[in-house]
């Protein structure tokens, strides 16, 4: 049973589609993970890491309704469950098989709830679950910037995204639950504030404002306020479509992770239009504002810089990141986890994945050829400094997380009937 906090790191897994569908950018090819993912594992171990943001390419497994290739799934997550590194499994990041289409598609969220189902199914021992990644971001990627798979720019193209991908991490999420009941479920979802630059900004911002928690209210069950109401009717949501994400109590079963970068918060013209404003707030202000609306355990599920000319820059954005999770642990918010995403550096992140440049993005606690990078020192030392230092201590742990090694012991299944019978009485 692990009761310590949660330290982790990520593979980079965004498979989206880019222009009009016919270029796939596959993050776990361009940074390599398919030739070196056994030295990607004893890079987590060597670091001192026990969890890890983690899952399968879904546009290469998820081949049809019912039809899946879990080849290089059974060689890497078998490889995680002899480590015993627990994984957080990421299912849907960014991207959908091409016969699936994009997040425009109705017929998704019952489709990939099957395809969480036959996962959990497959390997039973697996207790942490991401679903779909940033569902806010994707939406906002794929159907208002138009930058990624359905390519649209249009506030009821992004309702219509927005809808499709919540509805089905609901779905995927009470898939999982079926087969594994002790399952917990920490939603990766990018915190934004949108900041006026004057007098004429205001409204458009509030309205990024209120937008920016849509996918969290949703999939949490929380009523929007009317003028969200109003934007999601007046865009192709429908009053059925809208109640169906009431009800569902998942809430109890929930982590809400937040990711923070220094591209998160925004700048808005009195035109609507936004640049980046770097870091205003930053990440302790906004996670007590998403904390306030939720009153839901935390987990930073990502952050990182890029490791710049002086060769510290990317170090002392972990101090601070790090300062900023004591600070919201201090003042009373149950923080349980901290993660620098990703492992290795990633590719063309700095053109948001919308450019096949090849550009190495010096961001990982790895570079390319697995070569340690001072932010991976730091954090290593970080974490061995404070691993018993900050228990986690948050209600929604009261169902343990099982290591992957103990999930056949007496006590793990138990717990697990126990939680199935606490799912019944819901």
């Amino acid at each position: 049973m692990v009761t310590q906090f949660l330290f982790a790191t990520g593979i980079e897994n965004s498979n989206p589609t880019i222009r009009n569908g016919t270029v796939r950018v596959d993050e776990l090819a361009k940074c390599g993970h398919y030739t070196h993912w056994k030295t990607d594992f004893d890079l987590v171990q060597e670091l001192g890491i026990d969890f890890l943001r983690y899952g399968p390419p879904i546009f290469s497994t998820f081949l049809g309704d019912g039809r899946y290739d879990w080849e290089f799934c059974d060689q890497t997550f078998g490889d995680l469950l002899r480590r015993d590194i627990i994984p957080i499994v990421d299912l849907c990041h960014f991207g959908l098989p091409d016969w699936l289409g994009n997040f425009q598609n109705p017929d998704f969220p019952h489709l990939f709830a099957g395809y969480a189902k036959a996962f959990a199914q497959r390997y039973p021992w697996v207790q942490l679950y991401t679903p779909i990644n940033e569902m806010y971001i994707c939406a906002t990627f794929s159907a208002l910037y138009g930058w990624w798979n359905e390519q649209l720019a249009t506030d009821r193209a992004f309702v219509t995204a927005l809808k499709h991908i919540v509805k089905a991490n609901v779905l995927a999420m009470q898939a999982i639950l079926d087969v594994r009941p002790d399952a917990i479920f920490i939603q990766s979802e990018s915190s934004e504030y949108f900041h006026a630059e004057n007098p004429a900004a205001i409204k458009p911002a509030e309205l990024m404002n209120a937008r920016r928690f849509l996918s969290l209210d949703l999939n949490y069950g929380r009523r929007v306020d009317s003028e969200m109401y109003e934007y999601l009717m007046d865009n192709g949501m429908t009053r059925e479509e809208y109640s169906f994400f009431f009800g569902q109590s998942m809430k109890q079963y929930c982590i809400m992770g937040n990711d923070y970068y220094k591209t998160n918060e925004h700048r808005v013209s009195a035109d609507g239009t936004t640049v980046a404003s770097g870091e205003v707030f930053g990440y302790h202000v906004i996670t007590t504002q998403y904390h306030d609306r939720y009153r839901l355990p935390v987990m930073h599920t990502e952050t990182n810089l890029w490791q710049g000319p002086n060769g510290n820059e990317a170090v002392n954005w972990l101090w601070k990141e790090w300062a900023n999770v004591l600070r919201v642990r201090n003042d009373g918010v149950p923080i349980v986890g901290f993660t620098w995403y990703s492992l290795t550096d990633q590719v063309d992140w700095d053109t948001a994945l919308r450019e096949p440049n090849g550009n190495v993005n010096p961001l990982g606690l790895y570079d390319l050829n697995r070569t340690i990078r001072p932010v991976g020192q730091a954090y290593k030392q970080l974490i061995a400094d404070w691993r018993q230092v900050l228990p986690a201590h948050s209600i929604c742990l009261q169902v343990p997380i099982v290591r992957p090694g103990e999930s056949d012991q007496q006590w793990a299944r138990q717990k697990q009937n126990d939680a199935r019978s606490a799912r019944k009485g819901v």
